[in-house]
C-alpha cells in the first residue's frame, strides 16, 4: 500500500498496490502493521455501508466530540464520490480548512480520516456505495456534524446538492 500525505496533517490517501497477472490482480486494502508503522490507528472496531441512489446526494458532514473520537477508512466501492474532511483541532495550522478527494470504485483508493475531522461526501454517479471502516463505537449522544453548505467553510461540492437529509441541512453554521 501507498500512504500519500495531504495537505492536512494526519490525513492520508491509501493507494492499494496490485499484482497483476492474467487472472485480474490481487491487492491489499488494510494491515494493521503497515498502519501501525505509519503511526495510524490501526484497530477499527465497526464497519458501515451506506448507498445513495442519486448523483449529488451529499451526506455529511459528521464526528463523534471526545471522549468517543473516530478514526474512518474511507473507500467507494461502487460508483464514485467526492469525498470531505475538516480540520476541527483547535490548535492545528490548517485548522477549518477542508480536503476533498475522489474516491471511485475505479481508482480504489482509500481516505485515512484522523480523529476530529469532519467527513462528508457527494456521490457523483447514482448508486454509489461507500465502505467505512470505524476505529470506535457509534455513541449518539457524542454525534454532531457540521452544516456542508457553511460559508465559513467555503467547500465546493463539484455537482448541484440534489439530496441531503433534514438532519445535515440543519446542522448549525460556525460562528
Amino acid at each position: 500500500m501507498k500512504f500519500i500525505g495531504t495537505k492536512l496533517a494526519g490525513a492520508f490517501i491509501v493507494e492499494p498496490e496490485p499484482l497483476e497477472d492474467a487472472r485480474g490482480f490481487f491487492a491489499r486494502t488494510f494491515c494493521a502493521r503497515e498502519f501501525r508503522e505509519q503511526g495510524l490507528a490501526d484497530v477499527f472496531v465497526q464497519c458501515n455501508i451506506a448507498l445513495s441512489r442519486n448523483q449529488g446526494t451529499v451526506r455529511g458532514l459528521h464526528y463523534q466530540r471526545p471522549p468517543a473520537c473516530e478514526v474512518k477508512l474511507v473507500r467507494c466501492t461502487t460508483g464514485a464520490l467526492y469525498d470531505v474532511i475538516v480540520d476541527l483541532r483547535p490548535d492545528s495550522p490548517t485548522y477549518l480548512q477542508y480536503l476533498g478527494v475522489e474516491l471511485t470504485a475505479r481508482n480504489r483508493r482509500a481516505l485515512y480520516v484522523p480523529e476530529m475531522f469532519a467527513h462528508g461526501m457527494q456521490t457523483m454517479e447514482p448508486d454509489t456505495e461507500v465502505f467505512y471502516q470505524i476505529s470506535n463505537y457509534y455513541e449518539p449522544e457524542a454525534a454532531t456534524g457540521l452544516r456542508y453548505s457553511d460559508p465559513k467553510l467555503g467547500i465546493h461540492w463539484p455537482l448541484p446538492v440534489s439530496i441531503v437529509s433534514e438532519r445535515d441541512a440543519k446542522w448549525p453554521l460556525l460562528g
